[in-house]
């Protein structure tokens, strides 16, 4: 397997989406391209969504879910909905990959897709063991599991100390 860097930001702490837009604005410094792709989140975020917007064409930003609130705090059929749109972004993240669209790929979000069961552990390793050498990839969520850590090549913990957001 010859894939590219792997970089990993999970835990219970926040700021983990922002330290990866930190990592994708580094790269733009460096003439890199960069994608995001946000998953879990809705479009509740609109605030921080035009932001991220002013960073293109440098950092192009896809969030393929439509539901306006994060996928936890949805109702069940609201969910099932919102997975068929998972599914979309999922799917993007391979074209991405496979016809090596960028520099950087930030996956935001998607290990709590491993998590709540919507990608399985197989498909997930699939995915990364088809990064090309030359890509660097960039993983967010709360929880990284154990078994997965073979896989980066740098993991960071964030909690926090005192407070919230």
């Amino acid at each position: 397997m010859s894939k590219g860097t792997v970089q990993v930001f999970f835990g219970e702490g926040a700021g983990k989406s922002m330290v990866a837009v930190g990592k994708g604005i580094r790269e733009i410094a460096r003439k890199k391209t960069v994608i995001m792709v946000q998953f879990l989140k809705g479009t509740h975020v609109q605030g921080e969504e035009d932001v991220l917007k002013k960073l293109e064409p440098d950092m192009r930003v896809f969030c393929f879910e439509k539901a306006a609130l994060p996928y936890k705090e949805l109702d069940l059929q609201a969910q099932q909905e919102e997975k068929m749109n998972i599914r979309n972004g999922i799917n993007y993240v391979r074209k991405v990959i496979s016809t090596r669209e960028c520099d950087v790929l930030i996956l935001d979000e998607i290990l709590g897709l491993l998590e709540l069961g919507l990608m399985e552990e197989e498909e997930f390793l699939k995915l990364l063991e088809s990064v090309d050498e030359d890509m660097e990839v960039v993983l967010t969520g709360t929880t990284f599991p154990q078994s997965l850590h073979y896989l980066a090549d740098t993991i960071s913990c964030i909690h926090n100390v005192r407070g919230k957001e």
